[in-house]
């Protein structure tokens, strides 16, 4: 059944913003100074006739979505700046009126149909993989959303009900969501606080003998100096996934120098997270990894709260990359792999403890997985 607070696009719009990095950030073992931001503009109205303006915005982060084991970095940054480009005019074109959930299940297919043509005008050397085609669109998704809840005077995350959704869960999931509505697995009021993780990349100074020549810019430049400026208390540790030596002595060393500033600020508990963005070749290396982490530093051991994404994100193409061994030391959860229902259900009965949800995936696949 339609909803007069039900939105239809009147016009979309997008460019792209260039920025530099402060330091080189280096994840998945592939360094990058710089970012492509991807921003939309969507104008939309309701069935009884009011209008606003949506935003969205996201970086075209290839390294991570389409990183260069797939394709070479200039070549999957311009495919994901082609497949946004077409992406817009095919919302443009989008005639649906319907909530933002519907929208999204509509316009979704025909944006990886897009990336799917595309990846063979451009003769791209891998397909472009699906992460990527989400990522690059989810500012459209995001822009839709906003547009959706100023277009009805709410904030959209309070437009999941009965009220404002023509179909329920088990319309976009399973029959398990059967008369349920997003509303209930969402607050109406957001949190007044919550941890923050800062991430770590392999690249980044510890200490002053890391820093060849100080920026002197202003903003801190090593560990101690970012966890007492921003009174840190939550580091993701980024690692290469190659090399166990290496990942186990930079933990280490960032346990070592944080528990050193830490005692100067009088913190007690503090807490860490290790993504190695889908390098270890198997579940083996990770075992290892966490038995060595625990035998030379066992406080550093339990500071660990979760691994994020080990190990390949094709599920189906590495059954043998099973969790559970891994799950019952720490929780492991997929990021990369996570791209639809059908990854989730997989990769809990890999042995996965959870999921990372992200707005780079969509709003609409975060609420959705969410429940």
């Amino acid at each position: 059944m339609s909803k007069t607070t039900d939105i239809r696009i009147l016009d979309a719009d997008y460019d792209f913003e260039a920025h530099h990095y402060r330091t080189p950030l280096k994840f998945g073992g592939v360094p990058t100074d710089h970012c492509i931001l991807f921003n939309v503009r969507l104008r939309v109205q309701t069935r009884d006739g009011k209008e606003a303006e949506g935003t969205g915005s996201m970086p075209l982060g290839n390294v991570w979505a389409f990183p260069p084991r797939y394709a070479p970095f200039e070549q999957s940054l311009a495919a994901m700046k082609r497949l946004a480009e077409l992406a817009v005019a095919a919302t443009r074109d989008c005639t649906i009126c319907a909530h933002p959930l519907e929208l999204s299940e509509v316009l979704e297919p025909e944006f990886l149909r897009i990336a799917d043509e595309l990846s063979r005008e451009m003769q791209l050397n891998s397909p472009m993989p699906k992460l990527c085609a989400v990522v690059t669109t989810s500012p459209i998704d995001a822009a839709i959303h906003d547009a959706f809840g100023k277009a009805n005077g709410i904030n959209s995350y309070n437009g999941l009900g009965e009220e404002f959704v023509s179909a329920d869960v088990s319309h976009f999931l399973n029959d398990r969501f059967t008369g349920k509505y997003l509303d209930r697995y969402t607050s109406r009021m957001p949190k007044a606080t919550m941890p923050l993780y800062h991430l770590i990349g392999a690249l980044d100074a510890l200490t002053d003998a890391d820093i060849p020549q100080r920026l002197n810019d202003g903003l801190p430049e090593t560990l101690p100096e970012w966890i007492i400026a921003d009174g840190l208390t939550h580091l993701k540790i980024k690692l290469n996934g190659d090399d166990l030596a290496w990942d186990v002595a930079r933990v280490l060393a960032i346990d070592k120098i944080t528990a050193e500033t830490q005692a100067k600020r009088g913190v007690r508990t503090w807490h860490y997270s290790a993504d190695f963005n889908e390098t270890c070749k198997d579940v083996a290396y990770l075992l290892e990894f966490l038995n060595r982490i625990r035998e030379e530093e066992e406080e550093a051991f339990h500071r660990l709260a979760y691994i994020e994404q080990p190990t390949a994100r094709n599920l189906k193409a590495h059954p043998e990359n099973r969790m559970h061994q891994a799950a019952e030391i720490k929780p492991v959860v997929i990021d990369e792999s996570l791209t639809d229902f059908e990854t989730f259900l997989l990769a809990r009965e890999q042995g996965y403890s959870g999921v990372a949800l992200k707005a780079c995936k969509g709003q609409s696949q975060a609420l959705l997985m969410g429940a």
